[in-house]
Order: C-alpha cells, then sequence, then structure tokens
C-alpha cells in the first residue's frame, strides 16, 4: 500500500478522533458556563432556527430523539434559558424561545467557542482553512445524498 492509499484509508479513523479531541476542547472552553456539549448545541440550533420552533423542529435539527431533548429543554428551563410557549396555531404544541437570559449565555457560548476555535486553528493559514472547509462540505453532501439526509437533519 502507497503512502497516499494508506492516507486516505486511515482519514476516516483520524477524523473521527480530532472531531472527539475538538469537541472537548470546546467543552472544557465552556465548562465555565455551565453548559455541556449537550446543553449548548439546542441553544446554538434554536438561534439558527430563528427561535419560535416546535420542540420536534429543534430536535430534528439537533440530530437526537424528541424525548432527549425534551429532558435537555427541562434543564435549560430550569436556568432560566428558554422558555417553551403554545403554539398558537396548534394548542398541542409547544414552541421553543431564548429567553433574555438564553441570549446572554448564547452569546458568551459562542465567544468561547470562537476563543477556542481560534486557538485550535491558529496553525492553519486562511487558505487551508478555506481548503478544508470545503472539503469538509463535499464530504457532508456526500454524506447526505448516500443517507437521504436533507440540510435540517444534523
Amino acid at each position: 500500500m502507497t503512502d497516499r492509499q494508506m492516507q486516505r484509508a486511515q482519514l476516516g479513523t483520524r477524523f473521527s478522533i480530532v472531531a472527539r479531541r475538538w469537541r472537548r476542547s470546546l467543552d472544557a472552553g465552556l465548562a465555565e458556563s455551565g453548559l455541556t456539549d449537550a446543553t449548548w448545541m439546542p441553544l446554538v440550533h434554536l438561534e439558527a432556527c430563528g427561535g419560535g420552533v416546535t420542540q420536534k423542529q429543534l430536535a430534528k435539527h439537533v440530530g437526537i430523539e424528541g424525548a432527549s431533548l425534551v429532558r435537555l429543554l427541562d434543564i435549560l428551563e430550569r436556568q432560566g434559558l428558554v422558555e417553551r410557549r403554545l403554539d398558537e396555531s396548534d394548542g398541542r404544541a409547544r414552541r421553543i424561545h431564548l429567553t433574555p437570559q438564553g441570549e446572554v449565555q448564547l452569546q458568551k457560548v459562542r465567544s468561547s467557542l470562537r476563543q477556542t476555535e481560534n486557538e485550535l486553528l491558529q496553525d492553519l493559514t486562511d487558505i487551508e482553512i478555506a481548503t478544508l472547509a470545503d472539503s469538509l462540505r463535499k464530504i457532508d453532501d456526500r454524506l447526505k445524498l448516500l443517507h437521504g439526509i436533507d440540510d435540517e437533519t444534523l
């Protein structure tokens, strides 16, 4: 096996290891805020969706089962970061909104993420980052095609 073939064969394993370390670094940076990966991700996705989404829609965006999201929302609601409001068009559904405190917390999360990501990427040039981002997009596009995933599903 050539070096190039070996690199290609080991890429998935390397990618998984790096992704796990990346997530740990992000979590460590967010530890002061009292949020874990499980609890800050819904906040980020809620903002990205524009707020006011149903629990079902948010679960789809976060990429977890609805029952798991309900437990996370319970935690976030107790912390005063989100609130559930009745859906005016469907009384059975609840829409999730960031509270003012949640918006403040989300800005802290974003700041921490930026700081950690800047530290992790400091040895890469802008061109290398652009190339990496493009490569990851291509891999993601292939995954979505192979598994019938739409852009709303993580």
